[in-house]
């Protein structure tokens, strides 16, 4: 870094579900040394990230180091949202020694990077790097392309074909973007998986990026902070779709926010989910549950029709035990009344 004064910032990107939370948890647990800060923007108006990090918030990175943004790509709100906030951490006492950013799975990573270039911040930080994360099952299975057979007999060989789809486009400048990719869920995928999914992805790198394995989010820090990348400057090696645009659009996308009842069954509640994500091309589904009998709360993320639930933390004595779930999808599949029916709703909120 050439400026010593400068706070770095590591910007955390990754395609829905692809474990950014489950990573920052863990670097949370595990700073290698350092106080951190995190900013947490989620796609819609209601934030499940922000809370679950809160929950397991420690000395090296307490609460009030964790902010959320929701409701706006803190790209489009800079001057409003993204300049207050950083500006709120760097006057924390003490101060952080790094911060974390953790962009929505539908970002596209480069119009945030060219926020950093904006003069109330540009000499006050650094991006030391932007990190990738790739769900190897999804990578590998090619849902991030309209016709898996094509991908897999003609993609590598003939960079000529059309097959972009908006969710293709996000996920290509999400690596595009980067400096390290973490390749999540090896487990699921397999020996073979994993190659294929490391074959893929460097068919769509710019330049060679270092891959790297990691399960469960448990990666060394040293690994991906302290890169010293200075993003910032390095923006014609990020090449993106959306290059030459003054504006990207988030209204491919849309979700909704569902409180749901105290169940008595969570595999009923899974069920549920994965009916919907069949049905009706669910993207993402995240949030938390109560159930009955338990003092625990259930935390639930689906991505597609595969859900993982785990009890995460107490119910807090002033709190109502009732769950809320996220839920993303493509614009045109989005059915609000179908989506709360299917998880027995009490009482929902539409999300911009």
């Amino acid at each position: 870094m050439t400026d010593f004064a400068k706070l770095p910032v590591t910007v955390i990107t990754g395609f829905l579900g692809s474990g950014k939370t489950t990573l920052i948890r863990n670097l949370m647990q595990n700073p290698g040394g350092k106080r951190l800060a995190i900013i947490v923007n989620e796609f819609g108006d209601v934030g499940v990230d922000g809370e679950i990090l809160k929950s397991c918030a420690i000395p090296d990175c307490p609460a009030e180091n964790i902010l959320e943004l929701a409701n706006g790509c803190i790209c489009c709100t800079v001057a409003d949202d993204f300049i207050p906030t950083i500006e709120a951490l760097m006057a924390l006492d003490p101060r952080p020694d790094h911060i974390l950013i953790e962009t929505s799975g539908l970002a596209l990573p480069k119009p945030l990077l060219k926020a950093f270039d904006w003069p109330d911040i540009r000499s006050k930080i650094t991006v030391d790097g932007v990190i990738a994360l790739a769900d190897a099952e999804a990578v590998a299975a090619g849902r991030f392309a309209p016709n898996v057979a094509a991908v897999d007999a003609q993609r590598l060989a003939d960079e000529s074909i059309d097959h972009e789809t908006p969710l293709s486009e996000v996920f290509e400048d999400q690596i595009s973007c980067a400096d390290i990719i973490l390749l999540t869920k090896p487990d699921l995928a397999g020996p073979e998986g994993v190659a294929k999914a490391k074959a893929l992805i460097n068919a769509e790198t710019p330049r060679p990026l270092p891959i790297i394995e990691v399960a469960e989010g448990v990666v060394d820090p040293r690994i991906i902070l302290g890169l010293e990348a200075a993003a910032e400057d390095d923006m014609d090696a990020r090449p993106s779709h959306h290059d030459g645009h003054d504006d990207h659009e988030h209204d491919d996308f849309e979700s909704i926010v569902v409180d749901i009842p105290e169940q008595t069954d969570p595999a009923a509640l899974v069920t549920a989910i994965e009916g919907l994500a069949r049905d009706h091309n669910i993207l993402r589904i995240k949030g938390y549950a109560a159930v009955t009998g338990k003092p625990m709360r259930l935390l639930v993320q689906a991505v597609g029709a595969r859900v993982r639930h785990q009890y995460d933390r107490p119910w807090g004595a002033d709190e109502v035990r009732q769950g809320r779930l996220v839920v993303i999808a493509e614009h045109d599949d989005i059915a609000p009344n179908v989506i709360r029916a299917a998880l027995g709703a009490v009482q929902s909120q539409a999300a911009e």
